[in-house]
């Protein structure tokens, strides 16, 4: 396979943020819809002394995106990554923002309200453990956790201290999908057989050879809990995520998007499959990228709906582009009368009235957002749960995590979503954990 010329996992997430807008205008989502959901009335917004003060830990491209976002709701007072680099070149942004390395000392300051987590995902879970602990709301970016433990921390966490804590699953907050999925929950599709989830393709490259950590770089801190070895550029920044040590390629990247309407639509956004199953047709190369490029999971739920989650060569920046066989990346519901296609900027269905007509007024209704970002600082002042809480982010990223699992096993794999538990296997029971350095322990790091 080719490298991807850009990385599939940066544009396509900010360029949502400042279009969703127009996607939703340009959309082919039907005149009813988009009536009733202007209807919806706006939260008032945030006077100028009551702006939140926000601090961004991780000021990669992606928590820059996230900053600039908040920026329209809250104050970004305070800036902290491991690489002095990207530090400086954020400062840029917010001259007057106070800078950290270390994002305890982010915690100790009482005047921030709320953190953004753009951290790579291998420290998600224990940056936003750390602001709920300090009594700060959390906008942590997908997916939420690195393994099915750290989401079971989290959800005691927030349980714990009430903090507010949004999952950056921005589909979540978008017209296209939560139509989707009110139409699949009505029963417009009639009875839910399958769904059909593609996902952008991972890389397939190296060997990559080891290299000085960079000045101004502590790669010590930014490994933390995960596994000590050399340095090595791919390993770091835009390529972390093709990495098993730090996250479980487009499976989780992609996936805790496009699962997560999955999900959503089958209305077990809190709970689970029961099987999982996985194949892959290529080998990594070694001493290159280790989370597989190519996938195909088998997840099987107690109410007999399947769903098939594959990996596409499709153009990652859009989901209008198809691969050269003609398949694009996004999420098909199929059921007893008819089928629901949907991805970024796109709806269609099998045929035209299922999405022409009305949903009726007994319908059941979703949470309803139009901004991710905003309805993350409306709920920090109302204290209502936001569009993607805690236990769904938590849920959606679990999901992910069994399918690679599941590929990494190589065998079917049976799932109680009540326990959080696989059955009579103590093999796969033991990966729902990950040891740590000691050093950088959950005790360790307070």
């Amino acid at each position: 396979m080719k490298p991807t010329s850009r990385p599939p996992f940066l544009l396509p997430r900010r360029s949502f943020l400042r279009t969703s807008a127009t996607i939703a205008a340009a959309s082919t989502l039907p005149r009813w819809f988009l009536e009733e959901s202007s209807a919806t009335p706006a939260s008032r917004p945030l006077g100028a002394n009551e702006q939140p003060a926000v601090a961004l830990v991780g000021c990669g491209g992606m928590g820059r995106g996230d900053a600039k976002n908040a920026s329209r709701f809250g104050r970004i007072v305070a800036l902290c990554d491991v690489d002095e680099a990207r530090l400086t070149e954020t400062k840029k942004d917010w001259p007057e923002a106070a800078t950290f390395t270390d994002f305890r000392k982010v915690m100790e300051r009482d005047d921030i309200h709320a953190v953004i987590c753009g951290t790579v995902d291998h420290w998600h879970t224990m940056v936003s453990m750390a602001a709920m602990r300090a009594g700060k709301d959390v906008y942590c970016e997908k997916p939420l956790t690195l393994t099915i433990d750290e989401g079971k921390r989290l959800v005691k966490t927030q349980a714990e201290t009430k903090r507010i804590l949004q999952t950056g699953s921005q589909q979540r907050s978008d017209k296209n999908f939560r139509l989707a999925c009110e139409l699949v929950r009505n029963g417009r599709i009639g009875k839910l057989k399958h769904i059909d989830v593609w996902l952008p393709a991972g890389r397939r490259e190296g060997p990559f050879a080891s290299s000085p950590v960079p000045n101004g770089f502590n790669f010590d801190f930014w490994l933390g809990p995960t596994p000590k070895t050399d340095y090595v550029k791919e390993r770091t920044h835009l390529t972390f995520r093709y990495w098993w040590d730090y996250s479980g390629g487009t499976m989780t990247d992609w996936g805790a998007h496009h699962n997560d309407i999955a999900l959503w639509g089958l209305g077990l956004e809190r709970s689970g499959p029961s099987s999982i199953e996985g194949t892959s047709p290529v080998k990594m190369i070694p001493g290159g990228f280790s989370a597989l490029s190519e996938y195909e999971v088998l997840y099987t739920y107690a109410n007999g709906v399947t769903h098939a989650c594959r990996s596409t060569t499709a153009d990652t920046w859009s989901g209008g582009v198809a691969d050269k066989n003609g398949q694009r990346h996004g999420v098909k519901f199929t059921g007893s009368d008819g089928w629901v296609w949907v991805t970024r900027g796109s709806i269609e269905a099998s045929k035209p009235e299922l999405l022409a007509d009305p949903l009726p007024g007994s319908a059941e209704r979703l949470y309803a957002s139009n901004d991710h970002m905003k309805n993350f600082f409306d709920c920090i002042r109302s204290r209502k749960q936001p569009i993607c809480d805690v236990e769904i982010g938590h849920r959606s990223a679990t999901v992910c995590h069994l399918g690679v699992l599941a590929l990494r096993l190589g065998r079917k794999l049976r799932w109680d979503p009540s326990s959080e538990q696989f059955l009579d296997d103590k093999e796969a029971n033991g990966w729902l954990a990950r040891q740590m350095r000691p050093a950088w322990s959950y005790e360790k790091m307070g």
